[in-house]
């Protein structure tokens, strides 16, 4: 069996104009609700094995936040460049790209890709998977092939406002 983690990335800031998308940092609320979601990862028993994650800053910070929270070594975060505004296509070609030999593995990306991944991996579960939110899936197979729809169950769908 494998685990299946998505996370779309915290909160953006869009105050500076002069910076691509790339490079748009977490704002307040992104750098505070990051955190609180590493938290209720590990209250939820989520242990991934391996984290990747989408090159833009935004992404990545989040990755970092919550990888602090989890004890997951930071050295070990992979950026996945085809992750940077990844199709539900883009998202199923990276998991599958993984090792078989991680049994967990978080994918730290952007919408409307991971709420469509989420769809397919859980079908009706969201039309949105609002920023900072997390949905894991115990996926009923020893591998990363995804492109038929596997079985899955869902184990969390949570984010900040949900525990507000």
């Amino acid at each position: 069996m494998k685990i299946l983690t998505l996370v779309r990335h915290a909160k953006s800031d869009w105050k500076n104009s002069t910076l691509t998308d790339r490079q748009r940092p977490l704002n307040k609320r992104g750098e505070r609700d990051a955190p609180v979601m590493g938290r209720r990862i590990v209250d939820h028993g989520i242990r991934p094995s391996l984290i990747i994650v989408s090159p833009a800053v935004r992404a990545w910070t989040t990755a970092t936040l919550i990888a602090r929270e989890i004890n997951y070594p930071f050295e070990f975060l992979q950026r996945e460049d085809a992750l940077y505004l990844a199709s539900l296509d883009d998202l199923l070609a990276a998991v599958m790209a993984q090792d078989d030999g991680f049994n967990s593995l978080m994918v730290v990306a952007h919408n409307p890709g991971l709420t469509q991944f989420a769809d397919y991996l859980s079908p009706g579960i969201t039309a949105n998977l609002p920023t900072a939110g997390v949905v894991s899936v115990q996926i009923e197979q020893d591998d990363w092939n995804l492109y038929e729809r596997p079985q899955c169950e869902l184990l969390v769908h949570d984010y900040p406002k949900l525990g507000s």
